[in-house]
């Protein structure tokens, strides 16, 4: 199956400090670029969130957001006596200084940074429901790029349809134009020499066909094209570096470029001409799509 490199997945489960939640958002891009934003106190966790990702996902930025959200019954918050001593110390330097300043009140104290701490999480019971939670959003981002990647694959296909289209018109083209040009040359023949046969016209008759000649660029584009098919019917298998549809799309889309450009190089007529762009316009379409799939 095709997956594409653009997909979100968000999923959360209720635990004793709030509503843990995993968001994963990735889009397209060279090679696998995983980045995370993890609350403080889950950062032991990020080790385990890249083997798990970067086993189900092989292209890609990957953003992973774990944070806690507000809980329906808060976990009870205890007093940091160690922030409570250096305040202490730091209020009777303040009194010194500045005899008249009235004293910390509680309020105060309660306010200040790190005074009142919540309980640490306790790894044991969290680490199995992180990794539950984040395989819940991996199942569902790899859905939706699946869905996206399956849209891209039909919109190539359509396009793959269109330059056979064209493959077909201009393979009777050509021996139109070298025919087209065989007549041009007879009817100038006769009006200077008084006849249409002539040993120096047919030589420049098979030079004009040989340089004319295109069976072998639409042999490599109709062969590129197969290839192209059957990249997109065996998808790319995610997780595998190894086997990368996308890749291997992007390397076709170039020697298809490659092979129309010759071949637009060679027209010999304006009908050929306009299907060799064609051709380039329909390339470029698929150059731009498999942009995106990983």
């Amino acid at each position: 199956m095709t997956h594409s490199m653009t997909g979100y997945a968000i999923a959360s489960v209720d635990a004793p400090r709030g509503v843990l939640t995993l968001e994963l958002r990735s889009v397209n891009s060279r090679f696998l670029d995983v980045q995370f934003r993890v609350a403080e106190e889950l950062r032991a966790a990020e080790p385990m969130l890249r083997e798990l990702i970067t086993g189900r996902i092989a292209r890609g930025k990957v953003d992973c957001r774990l944070y806690f959200g507000n809980a329906s019954s808060p976990a009870p918050q205890q007093l940091n006596l160690q922030a409570i001593q250096r305040l202490r110390t730091l209020a009777a330097e303040a009194t010194k200084a500045f005899p008249d300043v009235a004293p910390l009140r509680i309020a105060d104290v309660l306010r200040w940074p790190g005074v009142l701490a919540e309980p640490a999480v306790d790894e044991e019971r969290t680490r199995p429901m992180l990794e539950n939670l984040c395989r819940r959003a991996l199942d569902d981002l790899c859905a939706a790029r699946g869905r996206e990647g399956a849209k891209l694959a039909a919109s190539l296909l359509d396009r793959v349809a269109g330059m056979r289209q064209q493959l077909a018109e201009v393979a009777p083209l050509v021996p139109e134009a070298v025919a087209a040009y065989r007549a041009r040359i007879s009817d100038r023949l006769r009006e200077v020499l008084g006849t249409g046969d002539d040993e120096r016209a047919r030589a420049e008759i098979a030079l004009f066909a040989a340089k004319s000649d295109v069976d072998e660029e639409l042999t490599r584009l109709a062969t590129h094209l197969d290839e192209v098919e059957r990249v997109l019917a065996k998808g790319g298998a995610a997780g595998s570096k190894g086997d990368s549809a996308g890749k291997r799309l992007d390397f076709l889309a170039q020697e298809l470029n490659r092979e129309a450009n010759t071949l637009a190089s060679k027209a010999a007529g304006l009908k050929i001409t306009g299907c060799a762009l064609e051709l380039k316009i329909l390339i470029e379409q698929i150059r731009e799509q498999v942009q995106n799939i990983e």
